[in-house]
């Protein structure tokens, strides 16, 4: 029985350290996630920003776009 307890011991401590990473390994992630998500969240915020700029200076264009240059 001594034997059979040794390899039980054996496969918990193996497994306590593959979860032990596995925890470290899921942090990681969700550090990286966290960070992903605040840049994707500044890029969208720049988009719309720059998207209202462009809408704002086409509305402050002057003269029509689709005229036709004065060598016609």
């Amino acid at each position: 029985m001594t034997n059979d307890m040794k390899v039980l011991s054996e496969r918990i401590d193996a497994l306590e350290m593959r979860i032990a990473y596995q925890d470290d390994t899921i942090e990681t992630l969700n550090q990286t996630i966290t960070a992903q998500w605040k840049q994707i969240d500044a890029l969208t915020r720049k988009v719309s920003e720059l998207g209202e700029r462009l809408q704002q200076a086409e509305a402050n264009a002057p003269g029509p776009a689709n005229e036709r240059p004065p060598h016609y």
